[in-house]
């Protein structure tokens, strides 16, 4: 019995063209010898009908934050009526299927509700029904906590619900189907010159997603990868080979960086020692701040200040701590953070150095960097986003 996991996004199940394109996916994993199990999301997106967002429209915002166990049973809607509406279509289309809930397809969670973890999984149901040669159709993004309720997984819930059932099912592969060929080497509305990646390592691909690619969710590249299963990101209207994601990646590739993304909407907090020596808070101000659930992004400390940054949706939080603590700070606000990524980096010598040359050339400033073994992480004002973007694309040659 060979498996695959054949997840399809929103934008993949919007529409009756896009459903009957789902429907030929399938029918070509079969022809191969497959036996799939398709993983699907809500149709579309705010605004049609049966969008997450839009149900979520129809209850209002202090229920929303006082109901979660509510929140997650309304969320879970979405995914079971694609999980139906694709069944009939397989169906009529000769293909015997069985639409499942999350709980159903055996993925048992925690109660933290929206942003449950997986706590088991039972794959017997979902393999009876493979060998009796029946498709399993699972409602993506959610679980079924001990206590028998719906849950959610979070932000990219039904990447990781196919990523969860892939290990559990031991898939040969597991396709992750979307609206785009595959993961670029930068955003292409941003870098016109951005290519295709035919090839790339978990490790790059989880360093790209968690920096601001959104083609897939860091936490199912993680389970991917804790498996040891291929992932490979196709575009559901086209016959694109899109991009594989493994341990080795594209043996092949010969260039240092792999691609780049950034984050926007980051605001950099800087304190001085010497404007705080006299005040305790100073030592214990990221202690506090994570107590205060406020995550930090780059963190540089130095004997003489601390500066750090974090998502701008968290600054009047955060200056309220600072001020509570009475320490002195300086606020840097339309900030993004550029993330230069590529295994073939480690032990290389001069690749920040070519950064800081390319945007020192071109007058964009360099507020503050860090670096890993595969990863740079450059901060400027997002202003000059785009224009940093393309010229590291172009100085490292990844269109090309």
């Amino acid at each position: 019995m060979k498996v695959i996991i054949q997840k399809f996004g929103g934008t993949s199940v919007s529409t009756s063209e896009r459903r009957t394109q789902v429907v030929a996916k399938v029918k070509a994993a079969i022809e191969k010898g497959f036996s799939p199990v398709l993983v699907v999301s809500a149709m579309g997106r705010l605004g049609e009908p049966y969008a997450t967002d839009t149900l979520l429209s129809l209850i209002d915002d202090n229920f929303k934050k006082n109901n979660l166990q509510a929140v997650d049973m309304l969320m879970c809607c979405g995914e079971i009526i694609s999980s139906v509406v694709l069944s009939n279509i397989l169906e009529n289309e000769g293909i015997k299927s069985m639409p499942l809930t999350g709980g159903q397809a055996g993925i048992v969670t925690d109660d933290n509700f929206s942003e449950a973890e997986l706590i088991c999984t039972s794959s017997d149901k979902i393999l009876k029904l493979i060998e009796k040669g029946i498709t399993p159709v699972v409602s993506g993004f959610q679980g079924v906590s001990e206590s028998g309720y719906f849950t959610t997984l979070g932000r990219g819930g039904s990447d990781t619900s196919a990523c969860i059932l892939g290990e559990a099912l031991d898939a040969e592969e597991i396709e992750i189907y979307t609206d785009v060929d595959g993961i670029m080497t930068a955003d292409p509305r941003i870098v016109r010159s951005a290519a295709l990646i035919s090839a790339i390592t978990y490790n790059e691909i989880f360093q790209l997603a968690e920096r601001g690619a959104k083609v897939i969710h860091p936490k199912a590249v993680e389970c991917a990868r804790k498996a040891n299963i291929p992932l490979i990101i196709k575009n559901t209207m086209s016959n694109s080979k899109g991009t594989l994601i493994n341990s080795i990646g594209d043996k092949n590739f010969n260039k240092i960086i792999s691609g780049i993304t950034h984050l926007n909407n980051r605001t950099q907090i800087t304190l001085s020692l010497i404007e705080n020596k006299n005040n305790k808070n100073y030592r214990y101000l990221l202690e506090i701040l994570a107590e205060n659930n406020i995550s930090l992004d780059l963190i540089n400390i130095f004997p003489s200040e601390q500066i750090f940054t974090i998502d701008s949706n968290k600054k009047k939080k955060a200056v309220r701590i600072l001020e509570d603590c009475n320490l002195s700070y300086k606020i840097t606000d339309d900030c993004s953070n550029i993330a230069i990524v590529g295994a073939n980096m480690r032990g290389v010598p001069g690749i920040m150095s070519k950064i800081i040359k390319v945007l020192d050339e071109s007058s964009i400033e360099i507020l503050q960097t860090a670096d890993s073994n595969m990863t740079i992480w450059c901060l400027i004002k997002s202003e000059n986003v785009e224009k940093a973007l393309n010229l590291l694309h172009t100085s490292f040659q990844l269109g090309e």
